[in-house]
């Protein structure tokens, strides 16, 4: 549940950062199938119908700044594929890129034992060998997509795509020529089959030579793409929480409503978390004036507005889309009209106040109207018998258990303070190697998904929903 000024928005908490791979691991060391998908979509295709990484790396380079003699020979690798790229309209085209990929930078690294002393070295492939082995298999492999595909049938699939993609991007450099438009690159989409099964292809082929295991399309689809899996039951019981909590909300309950997680089948619960006064999306009080760009002074808004009705002292700033405008050591604007300032019709103004105890920020949408000379070119619109009330903006150390409090919530669940509650809520969340950005609450977590016909029984004062067995 999201209510202003009383819980939390979806912006109020840092989001999940995109998780990140050392760019030795991805090239030369891999140990898990997310390894050789990223390198498939985020290297070996772009290198050869993107962005080469030469002119913008995509990978975490910045953490291997100590591997530079790796880094080096990788940057070689990748001119060599440029040249390789440059022969797209030979017949040779995809022997040229599997020998390079799959078998020359392959016998590259097993020649680099050290690398191998305490794992399994990995073991190259040769085209010719598998070319007789799979003229049996018909293309139409790639489109089973429910299990692993052999060795054989995903030397088909990745000689079958790649014709597809150099056939695609020649005639789209050839139509982009044409026009005089920017040459177009193609880009992984989990929705292209082409890029899909060329990106499941090469990370199968790269799985089988180190000794990982390969996964489906499907897998290699939802891992590629980030896709969150859902199913219909799922829907529905996220859908009968969003109920239970509505009905708080319809009774004016809010003391009583409750984050509710949904993980694997688990379910447990916390009271919602307060709002952030910091965060830029509902941290800010907003309201709305009426102006006449052309007579109004940016001294009518600071002094007429600002200070005399909303009551702000001397240290306040304000700032515009062009930037900072005014604040205490900046008076030079104060007799421009705000047309001048390009302060005009739907446009917004940020009034951030600077003094000891600080107001949260205040944003001001603009409606200009023209207005007679005996009628105040500046007014603050309110709906009548209202007054704009802007909070004070708590101190950091006490914003989340002064948020807590609020509205009756308690600052106690399940014996733990509700502070370190968030805390661990947080760092579990953070733990999580999961590729959805799953949270997890300080509460038990439910036993495993009932059978057919077990109860489950929600305990709104424990805070935790718990399976009946009975």
């Amino acid at each position: 549940m999201i209510k202003k000024g009383k819980t939390a928005c979806y912006d109020c908490n840092p989001k999940t950062t995109p998780k990140t791979y050392a760019v030795c691991t991805i090239r030369s060391t891999p140990s898990q199938p997310i390894h050789c998908i990223v390198w498939g979509k985020s290297y070996l295709l772009p290198e050869l119908f993107g962005v080469s990484e030469d002119e913008t790396p995509d990978l975490n380079t910045a953490a291997d700044s100590e591997n530079a003699e790796e880094i080096e020979k990788l940057k070689e690798e990748a001119q060599a594929l440029k040249r390789i790229r440059e022969s797209m309209d030979s017949d040779d085209f995809v022997k040229q890129v599997f020998d390079k990929v799959f078998h020359e930078d392959i016998e590259r690294l097993r020649k680099m034992e050290d690398m191998w002393k305490s794992r399994k070295a990995p073991t190259a492939l040769r085209y010719e060998t598998l070319l007789p082995e799979s003229a049996q298999i018909p293309i139409s492999i790639a489109e089973t997509d429910q299990r692993p595909w052999t060795i054989n049938e995903t030397f088909v699939v990745f000689k079958e795509s790649l014709h597809r993609l150099s056939n695609r991007y020649r005639d789209e450099q050839a139509a982009a020529k044409k026009t005089g438009a920017p040459a177009s690159m193609i880009t992984f989409d989990k929705d292209d089959t082409d890029t899909l099964d060329f990106v499941a292809a090469a990370a199968n082929l790269r799985s089988i030579i180190f000794g990982i295991e390969p996964k489906s399309k499907f897998d290699i689809k939802q891992m590629a793409g980030n896709i969150i899996p859902a199913i219909a039951t799922t829907n529905a019981m996220v859908a009968g929480l969003c109920v239970m909590q509505a009905f708080k909300v319809l009774k004016g309950d809010y003391g009583r409503t409750k984050m509710v997680f949904l993980d694997r089948g688990n379910m447990s619960a916390g009271p919602s978390d307060p709002p952030n006064p910091h965060c830029a999306v509902c941290g800010v009080a907003m309201s709305r004036i009426q102006v006449d760009p052309e007579r109004a002074t940016l001294n009518d808004l600071v002094e007429g507005v600002l200070k005399r009705q909303l009551g702000y002292g001397e240290d306040i700033s304000v700032m515009n889309e062009l930037g900072l405008v005014f604040d205490p050591d900046m008076e030079d604007n104060l007799e421009k009209t705000l047309a001048e300032l390009e302060i005009k019709d739907a446009s917004f103004v940020l009034v951030r106040d600077e003094a000891d105890e600080p107001r949260v920020d205040l944003q001001l949408a603009i409606q200009a109207k023209q207005t007679e000379d005996d009628v105040q070119p500046v007014v603050l619109v309110q709906r009548e018998g209202e007054k704009l009330e802007i909070a004070m903006k708590p101190k950091k150390t006490d914003m989340m258990m002064d948020g807590a409090a609020q509205n009756g919530i308690e600052t106690v669940v399940n014996g733990a303070p509700l502070a370190s509650t968030i805390a661990k809520r947080k760092r579990d969340a953070d733990d999580a190697e999961s590729l959805t950005p799953a949270k997890k609450t300080a509460a038990a977590a439910a036993p495993a998904t009932p059978a057919e016909h077990e109860t489950i029984v929600l305990d709104e004062e424990e805070g935790a929903i718990t399976i009946d067995d009975d």
